[in-house]
């Protein structure tokens, strides 16, 4: 009955079973292998468009890695104030970047506003020597409290990076929800909505340990191959890094597992609204559910085997449940039952 996070689940049975094939007999070192191949292919499907993918190990890896690439030293790099890369990374996009400056903006439910980053914009001090400048824009799909950015959102944001001239990075760690749950085309919120760069995030959604940089702009692809080698991304067995993507992306795989973790989340909000006592927080549009709970609750809750994170940092009693592919109803319904329970006892 673990709700802490989708990284705690195990991996997908098309990505084990990929792991398998690449395993039989001997292929091209350093990504330049069939598997790897096939991944672009397929991916350039998927995005209705040619597209050049560099798979490295980790989230992080490609967040820092990508913005590496679409910013100078001196540049800003605007974000949400709760974005993985502003909280989470350590200082791995300013060390990447040999030392832009992140920009945390606010924002409802972790989404930039596109008003709020022109406004930010519109008071930059462009081209004033004593200041960072204006280089790039960052947005998570779907965003650290679980919200989803529609197409026009993405675009408005799009529009304004081209505005002032700014590159447009996108942290898809959880892309496969914020697609599930919004029912569009992949392009439609990214490069057709003027997105340069995704970190197209394979983790959280059932591979082992796998995530792909995504290039909409080729002429990127060059330095971001001598970037890749130089973090030591460049696995000289990329076979196996590749492979899990394969697997990942394998007749939409990737797509019915979020469907169903984002079903489970659903659900789990529908049934803990109605639990007396507890608040949602922040509309579930993905495999997250943010909840005020009372004290009391919690521990009941934890004392009988539910894991979970707290949230604190978001406001006092908030709590997050985090489902995945390997989510049952039944862990769900349990959960449900046991809140009520124990606040009808109260």
């Amino acid at each position: 009955m673990d709700f802490r996070s989708d990284n705690t689940a195990g991996v997908l049975p098309e990505v084990m079973a990929a792991l398998a094939d690449a395993n039989r007999g001997t292929m091209t070192s350093y990504g330049e292998d069939p598997i790897s191949a096939r991944v672009e292919k397929r991916l350039s499907e998927v995005f209705e468009k040619p597209v050049r993918v560099f798979p490295v190990s980790t989230g992080s890896a490609a967040n820092a890695l990508a913005l590496s690439l679409l910013t100078p030293p001196w540049g800003m790099v605007y974000c949400h104030a709760s974005a993985h890369i502003q909280v989470d990374e350590c200082g791995g996009p300013e060390f990447f970047t040999g030392g832009a400056k992140l920009a945390p903006l606010e924002g409802a439910h972790g989404k930039i506003a596109a008003a709020d980053l022109e406004a930010t914009l519109a008071a930059a001090p462009i081209g004033g020597v004593h200041h960072a400048q204006p280089a790039a824009v960052s947005i998570t799909q779907s965003s650290e409290w679980g919200a989803a950015y529609r197409p026009a959102e993405v675009a408005a944001i799009g529009a304004l990076a081209r505005r002032y001239k700014l590159r447009f990075h996108m942290d898809g760690a959880r892309f496969g929800n914020a697609l599930a749950f919004l029912g569009c085309s992949p392009a439609e919120i990214t490069w057709k909505a003027g997105v340069d760069v995704l970190s197209f995030g394979a983790t959280k959604g059932g591979a082992m340990g796998a995530e792909a940089i995504v290039l909409f702009d080729e002429a990127l692809a060059q330095e971001l191959a001598f970037r890749r080698k130089r973090a030591g991304q460049l696995f000289s067995k990329m076979r196996f890094v590749a492979a899990q993507l394969e697997g990942f992306l394998k007749d939409e795989a990737w797509l019915r597992a979020a469907r169903h973790a984002n079903g489970e989340a659903a659900a789990l909000a529908r049934g803990l609204a109605q639990v007396p006592g507890v608040t949602l927080a922040a509309p579930v549009e993905g495999n997250q559910v943010f909840a005020q709970l009372p004290q009391a609750l919690r521990a009941a809750l934890e004392a009988e085997g539910f894991q979970f994170y707290g949230w604190e940092a978001g406001a006092p009693g908030l709590v997050r449940f985090v489902t995945s592919f390997a989510t049952r109803r039944a862990e769900v319904d349990r959960l449900i039952a046991t809140a009520r329970r124990h606040q009808n006892a109260a």
